[in-house]
C-alpha cells in the first residue's frame, strides 16, 4: 500500500484514504468530501483525522489508511505502518462494537460517554491488516 502521498485522498468506491508514516515532520491537509470537511495531520509518530471538527481517527505511531468507509453501525478500513499501532475510533456514546482485525475478532469493546474505541494492531512486517469495528 505504502503511505498517502497527497495525504487525503478519495476513493472511487466512496471511502477515503489518508496518512503517511514516512514523513519526519508534521504534515496537515484539509479536504471536502462528499459536503463534509477532513482534516488530516500525519508523520511517524501519529496520524489524526477529524471530520467537521469531531474527533474520528488517530494512530500511534502515525499510520497509513486506506478505503475508510463509515456506515450506520460499522467502520472499515485497511492499515499499514512499520510498526504496531494503537488506534482510536471516535463512535457512539457508551456503545459496545464487535472488533475484527484481519477477520479475526478481537472481542467486544465497550465505549465510554467520550465515544472512544481504543484497540491495538499488530502491523510490524506485514504489508496491511484490515480493521472492521461493528456495533454489537
Amino acid at each position: 500500500m505504502a503511505a498517502v502521498k497527497e495525504l487525503i485522498r478519495a476513493e472511487e468506491d466512496g471511502s477515503i484514504s489518508f496518512g503517511d508514516y514516512e514523513l519526519a515532520a508534521k504534515s496537515k491537509r484539509q479536504e471536502e468530501y462528499q459536503g463534509d470537511i477532513y482534516k488530516v495531520k500525519t508523520f511517524r509518530e501519529i496520524t489524526k483525522l477529524e471530520r467537521n471538527d469531531l474527533f474520528v481517527y488517530e494512530s500511534v505511531p502515525g499510520t497509513a489508511v486506506e478505503h475508510f468507509k463509515v456506515n450506520a453501525d460499522s467502520v472499515e478500513f485497511r492499515v499499514e505502518g512499520p510498526e504496531d499501532a494503537q488506534i482510536t475510533l471516535g463512535m457512539e456514546d457508551d456503545t459496545e462494537y464487535l472488533t475484527l482485525v484481519d477477520g479475526v475478532s478481537a472481542g467486544a469493546i465497550k465505549t465510554g460517554l467520550g465515544g472512544k474505541l481504543v484497540l491495538s494492531v499488530e502491523l510490524g512486517g506485514k504489508e496491511t491488516v484490515s480493521v472492521k469495528v461493528v456495533k454489537a
